[in-house]
């Protein structure tokens, strides 16, 4: 008796494992123009490429590479929950560009990289357009990227987003504070919202407090002013040490941990800053959260930007100059502090 033959398999495709690649094609074709608008004249090739080529300007004279890369957090969940994709690209660019830029960098170029289970080719176009927005917003070129489909590693609906920033500073003019002394200036800029941190503690606060995210909220959706994208503070931060060199003595960015986390990073050990929090008033969006979520006061500063997107440090002297040409340039700025010598025992930023 002759063994049967068994029936043979049906023939398998890349789409059948999940991962479309005409999706990714049509992407990419979306991609390809808003990518076109952030090139800079110093970008050899375009996207698609296997690596994106670069030519550093020759206006640096010891030029030195400053780089970051950063995620969005768990404000993607809240974008996932509320459909809103539009804003977050920006949040990924802001969060390189504005760590670089506090080193006395001018943003060159970024990338990207985002990555699904399924892709969803709407959706990441509009994340995509938010990169893009961002990049022209610093100045940098959206240069190249990664878009990964990964059947299974991803809940449906969701992805996750890295960014990657590359600029320059000559040697000469790099900012890390090393300069400042007691009786300098700390300047705060005002931030556009909550920024990129402190989402774990929102998303807590809004599943306690339960608010109707389409309701008017100082005039707006509550929605769109917990999702406003992170302010951009490059193109007047570039252009006040451009034309007042040198009187930029340091710059913090507040991202995780809030200002009395990330003003140290720019303080040598004896020194300490102190801040007067009756400097500027506490915006609309974290009154909210603190009074929803119980939130004291020193949990907010260490969370929060409450207020305060980027902190400079001038000279007195400088303070005045220095304010008045980022509010030309459209920044709404606080004098917000001193710097002082610190005691024994005194932490290295005093919010009161």
């Amino acid at each position: 008796m002759s063994a049967s033959n068994p029936s043979t398999p049906a023939s398998l495709s890349y789409r059948d494992a999940g991962v479309d690649i005409d999706a990714g094609d049509a992407l990419v074709d979306r991609i390809k123009p808003l990518a076109k608008r952030t090139m800079r004249p110093e970008v050899l090739g375009g996207i698609g490429g296997f690596g994106a080529l670069f030519e550093l300007s020759k206006k640096f004279k010891e030029p030195v590479l400053v780089s970051g890369t950063d995620g969005v957090g768990t404000k993607l969940k809240l974008a996932f929950q509320l459909d809103k994709h539009d804003t977050v690209g920006q949040d990924l660019v802001a969060m390189s560009v504005n760590d670089i830029l506090v080193q006395g960098a001018e943003p060159l170029f970024f990338l990207d990289y985002f990555a699904c289970g399924k892709l969803d080719v709407d959706t990441a176009a509009d994340v995509v357009k938010g990169i893009a927005q961002g990049c022209e917003l610093a100045g940098c070129a959206l240069i190249g990227g990664e878009t990964a489909e990964m059947p299974g590693m991803y809940p449906a609906g969701e992805y996750d987003l890295a960014g990657f920033a590359v600029g320059a500073v000559d040697k000469a003019d790099i900012i890390d504070g090393s300069r400042i002394v007691p009786g300098d200036v700390v300047l705060g800029l005002a931030s556009s919202g909550a920024h990129s941190n402190g989402y774990s503690l929102i998303r807590k606060i809004i599943e306690r407090a339960q608010p109707d995210l389409d309701a008017p909220f100082h005039g707006r959706p509550f929605r769109d002013v917990v999702m406003e994208p992170t302010r951009i503070y490059v193109k007047p931060l570039l252009a006040l040490m451009q034309a007042l060199p040198g009187a930029v003595k340091g710059m913090a960015h507040i991202t995780g941990g809030g200002i009395t986390e990330n003003v140290p990073r720019i303080l040598r050990s004896e020194l300490t800053a102190r801040i007067d929090a009756d400097a500027w008033q506490l915006p609309p969006l974290f009154q909210w959260l603190q009074m929803a979520g119980n939130v004291e006061a020193d949990e907010m500063y260490r969370v929060f930007n409450c207020g305060i997107g980027m902190v400079v440090v001038v000279a007195a002297e400088d303070a005045e100059v220095a304010a008045a040409k980022l509010a030309a340039a459209g920044e709404t700025v606080y004098r917000i502090g001193r710097i002082d010598v610190r005691q024994d025992g005194e932490a290295q930023t005093i919010v009161d």
